[in-house]
């Protein structure tokens, strides 16, 4: 009966976390997310997060299962039930020549992550994760041609461009072992969500003007494949390095595009907006394809179980074939450096709760897919974090896991914005005997 109660909390939880990431909007305020796709998120839960990001050639931590989506064959090291919740944060502030620095925060429910042993040599893997996030905005002022320019000019004209939304990843996937030192594995996921785009004209001086606002909403859901291997070699039954390669593949997404010309107005003292007055423009278009790009991963790592890790990833990703609708995006492709790892004082102490802690660091360096006035926006980071465990209780064991991230994205040159941010991720990681059978003799 236990395990039934199990299975109904996973679902529960599986349930909970599933709307509340549905229903949410953007975690992220970078105005470099306008382009392409948004901000992609990486395929990362937070004991990885911390160590750099890496993870194409992690299993196992350790000693203690995790679920690592980025690598599904990844899978088949994970003897326990793994249960794996989490929450982020995001703080960020902008800064632009001449401009003073802007600041913002956001919240959400990050993940849910299932891992079920199969046999002795292969485990499934099912959850939801955010794939990217759409959240800016910025407005222009101009003048229309006459007048005095001053702040009351009556001819002053705001351009306020933002956009919203997000795209979220379900998965299942499964890895098994061949022979002693090969594993492989695969994800099968759902990609879902809406990103929309607002530019409006508005009047901020001229009382009981109707302002105007163009809205596009592109409503996308589709299947993508990731596929992975792990390469073990063992120099003692402690010391280990494993090679990783891992992939998602280039598929089509469906989309559909809705077109919405509105006018309103705004009591500009307030900034309280009204109800639309009318609607001039609602056009629904037919469904049209996103083409994915092939994303390539590699990555080693090194362990001594119970005491150290240490890795090193490097992936690149296919972003300037990515086309919505059939026309290209006009991105370019992105790269991704990232170095980390963790260590253990003593994981048998029976005294020092410091000794039995995971302490981790690590650094990451990626070239994204946005170029704009011919400048490459980068991005760099330092993460670091600790993993926590509980006191066991019989076959569970229990772990939390915090990973912090200082990094900054873009440059001060070409008029562009330099956006610094700290991000910190939290989760509950649970280690059980669940859908198992015991037996009596």
């Amino acid at each position: 009966m236990i395990k039934y109660y199990r299975a109904l909390t996973v679902f529960l939880l599986s349930v909970a976390v599933t709307t509340a990431m549905a229903q949410s909007t953007a975690t992220t305020s970078s105005p470099y997310s306008r382009y392409g796709l948004g901000t992609i998120d990486p395929i990362l839960l937070p004991q990885n997060v911390a160590m750099g990001g890496i993870g194409v050639a992690t299993n196992q931590i350790n000693g203690y299962n995790n679920v690592n989506p980025l690598n599904p064959a990844s899978y088949s090291s994970m003897r326990l039930t793994v249960l794996d919740i989490g929450m982020y944060g995001n703080f960020s502030s902008f800064s632009k020549a001449g401009q003073a620095n802007q600041t913002n925060s956001n919240f959400r429910l990050s993940h849910i992550a299932v891992g079920v042993p199969v046999s002795q040599h292969s485990a499934l893997s099912f959850g939801l994760l955010p794939y990217s996030e759409v959240g800016y905005k910025y407005t222009q002022t101009l003048s229309r041609g006459y007048g005095t320019g001053s702040p009351t000019d009556t001819n002053v004209v705001n351009n306020v461009y933002s956009g919203e939304g997000g795209l979220s990843k379900a998965y299942l996937g499964y890895g098994f072992d061949i022979g002693r030192h090969l594993a492989v594995g695969a994800n099968v996921s759902y990609i879902f969500g809406n990103l929309k785009q607002f530019s409006s004209t508005e009047f901020p001086n001229l009382y009981g003007a109707f302002n105007s606002r163009q809205e596009t909403n592109n409503a996308i859901g589709g299947l993508n494949y990731d596929f992975g291997a792990q390469y073990t070699i063992d120099f003692t039954t402690e010391r280990r390095l494993t090679l990783g390669y891992s992939g998602s593949a280039g598929t089509k997404l469906n989309s559909q595009s809705s077109f919405i010309v509105s006018q309103y107005q705004v009591d500009f003292t307030n900034d309280n907006e009204a109800v639309a007055a009318d609607t001039i423009v609602n056009k629904q278009n037919p469904y049209t394809k996103i083409q994915l790009p092939l994303i390539n991963r590699f990555g080693l790592a090194y362990q001594y179980d119970r005491h150290f890790l240490i890795g090193a990833d490097y992936s690149m990703g296919n972003w300037s074939k990515l086309t919505i609708g059939g026309a290209n995006q006009g991105l370019q492709n992105t790269q991704s450096v990232n170095i980390g790892g963790q260590i253990t004082p003593n994981a048998n102490s029976l005294h020092s709760y410091w000794a039995v802690m995971d302490y981790r660091l690590g650094v990451h360096f990626d070239k994204t897919y946005v170029a704009i006035n011919n400048q490459d926006i980068k991005q760099e980071g330092l993460t670091f974090g600790l993993g926590l465990p509980l006191k066991a209780s019989g076959t569970s064991f229990y772990k939390i896991n915090i990973a912090g991230e200082f990094g900054q994205r873009g440059t001060l040159s070409n008029s562009l914005v330099k956006e610094k941010y700290f991000n910190v991720h939290l989760s509950f990681t649970l280690n059980d005997k669940w859908f198992q059978k015991y037996k009596f003799d």
